[in-house]
C-alpha cells in the first residue's frame, strides 16, 4: 500500500446516478440557447438512444494481459486506443458508461453532442457525448458505440496529470474481469471462466444503477447493495444508517475527506474489526462512513466496495455468471494504514496543502487549519516524488514521534503523533 492513499490523502473517482437513473442516464436536460461551445446544437439523446456498437473478444484474449500500476488513490492505470490514439485509463466498474475527460487529445470537438448531468460523488456533472469508431482494450475490440464527455481533474486520482478516460460497465460486463493485483495486470475473459480458485461473493448488474453490485456483512448486518467500483480508491464504503445498525460497539471514528468528479465529501472513518464478502474474511478493514443523504442513500445503494480493498486479492469479477472470485495475496489482511497525526493534504508543487483537518486528531488539538501551507519537514524541503517518496510516512510514525515542520510562512510548528482511531 503506498504513502499517499487512504490513510493520508484519500482521494476517489465514482460516477453514477440516482436509483431511478444510471450512471450517465441521467434525465438530459434542455440546452436554452441550443448549443454548447464545442458541442453540436441540440437536444440530449439517451443512452438507449444512442449507438451501442459491437463488441468482440479476440481469439488469444486471454493471453493479451493489460499491464497497470495503482495511482496515489488506489486506480487501476493503463494505456488502451481510441479511435488508434492511445490513451491513459482507469478501470472504474462504478461507472455506468465509459467516460472520458473533456480536456483529452482523443476529444473530436466537433462531434460532440449535449449528453445531459449524472450525479457523481461529490455533486453533479455535466455530460457530453462522442460517437467513436473504435476502443481497444486488451483482448476486447468495439466498433462504433461512443463515450460520455465531462471534466475529470487529476485530483480524483491522485496524480499530478489527469487521465483520459473512465472505463465503466458498458465496456466490461458482458465478460469475466480477471484482475492480478499482485501482478499489477488484468485482462478480459470470456464469462464463464475460472481461471483460479477463491473465496466467492454474489455480483450482478443493478437494473436501474447499471454497475457492479454485491453484499456485504459488518457483525451481524449484512448491507445490501453494495457498488463494486473499481474506480474507487477508498476500501469500504458505507451509509450513515447502515453503519449505525451495524457498528461493533465503541469503536473510535474520526473523519475524512475524498474527491469524486462533483468535488469533495467528508465522510466518518473507522477500522471494522471484521468484514465479510460472500465466503471471504477480512480483518481490520478501514471503513468510510458517508454523511446523512451522502452518495450511497441518494443512487438506493447501501456503499461501495472499492479498490483499496480489493487491492489485496486476486479478482475475478464475472457479473453474468453472477460472481466474484477473491483470492488472497502472499500477506492475508494486512493492517491499514493509519494516520497519527490527523492531517490530510494535497501535493502543490514543492508544497503541502492541507485539505482535512481529522476530528479528534493531534493536528485538531494543536490549532492545524484547512488550507495550511507545510514547505519542509523536519528541515527537508518537499520532493516532487513526494507521494511515492520515504519522506511521506511522517503523517503515520509511531505515536509518541515528535516532528517539526516548516510552513511556508517561515514558522515552524511541532507536531506529537498518536493514536487516535
Amino acid at each position: 500500500m503506498r504513502m499517499l492513499t487512504l490513510a493520508i490523502v484519500p482521494l476517489l473517482a465514482v460516477l453514477s446516478v440516482s436509483a431511478r437513473q444510471p450512471a450517465s442516464e441521467a434525465v438530459p436536460e434542455a440546452n436554452p440557447s441550443g448549443s454548447t461551445p464545442g458541442t453540436s446544437p441540440g437536444p440530449a439523446t439517451s443512452p438507449a438512444d444512442r449507438d451501442q456498437g459491437v463488441a468482440r473478444l479476440a481469439a488469444d484474449t486471454e493471453t493479451r494481459w493489460v499491464p497497470f500500476d495503482l495511482t496515489p488513490g488506489n486506480q487501476i492505470r493503463f494505456v488502451m486506443q481510441i479511435d488508434g490514439r492511445s490513451i491513459t485509463a482507469i478501470l472504474d466498474t462504478g461507472v455506468s458508461y465509459t467516460l472520458l475527460a473533456d480536456t483529452s487529445p482523443a476529444v473530436v470537438r466537433r462531434a460532440l453532442k449535449p449528453g445531459g448531468r449524472a450525479s457523481a460523488i461529490g455533486g453533479s456533472v455535466a455530460l457530453r457525448w462522442m460517437p467513436t469508431r473504435s476502443i481497444t482494450l486488451g483482448g476486447l475490440t468495439r466498433s462504433g458505440g461512443g463515450v460520455s464527455v465531462a471534466a475529470l481533474p487529476a485530483l480524483a486520482t491522485g496524480s499530478a496529470t489527469a487521465v483520459d478516460l473512465l472505463v465503466g460497465r458498458d465496456l466490461l460486463a458482458a465478460h469475466a474481469l480477471d484482475i492480478d493485483y499482485p501482478a499489477r495486470r488484468f485482462r478480459l475473459i470470456p464469462t464463464g471462466r475460472l481461471p483460479f480458485a477463491g473465496d466467492t461473493a454474489p455480483l450482478t448488474i443493478s437494473s436501474d444503477r447499471r454497475v457492479y453490485e454485491s453484499a456485504i456483512r459488518i457483525g451481524t448486518h449484512a448491507l445490501a447493495p453494495i457498488v463494486v467500483d473499481t474506480g474507487d480508491g477508498s476500501a469500504i464504503t458505507v451509509t450513515a444508517a447502515g453503519w449505525r445498525r451495524a457498528a461493533p460497539p465503541g469503536l473510535p471514528t474520526t473523519t475524512a475527506i475524498a474527491y469524486g468528479l462533483g468535488g469533495s465529501v467528508v465522510s466518518g472513518l473507522a477500522i471494522a474489526p471484521e468484514i465479510r464478502v460472500g465466503t471471504l474474511v477480512a480483518r481490520d478493514t478501514e471503513v468510510r462512513i458517508e454523511p446523512e443523504a451522502g452518495f450511497s442513500q441518494s443512487i438506493g445503494a447501501a456503499g461501495r466496495l472499492g479498490s483499496g480493498f480489493l487491492q489485496h486479492y486476486r479478482v475475478l469479477l464475472d457479473p453474468s455468471a453472477a460472481r466474484m472470485v477473491l483470492r488472497r495475496g502472499d500477506v492475508a489482511d494486512p493492517r491499514p494504514i493509519r494516520s497519527t497525526s490527523g492531517l490530510l493534504m494535497g501535493v502543490e508543487s514543492n508544497r503541502l496543502k492541507v485539505l482535512h483537518v481529522m476530528r479528534g486528531g493531534p493536528a485538531e488539538a494543536s490549532g492545524w487549519q484547512v488550507g495550511d501551507l507545510i514547505c519542509s519537514i523536519d528541515g527537508q524541503p518537499i520532493p516532487r516524488d513526494y507521494p511515492t517518496s520515504p519522506l511521506a510516512d511522517w503523517t503515520i510514525r509511531p505515536p509518541g514521534s515528535v516532528v517539526r515542520l516548516g510552513l511556508c510562512d517561515g514558522t515552524t510548528r511541532t507536531l506529537t503523533l498518536r493514536t487516535f482511531y
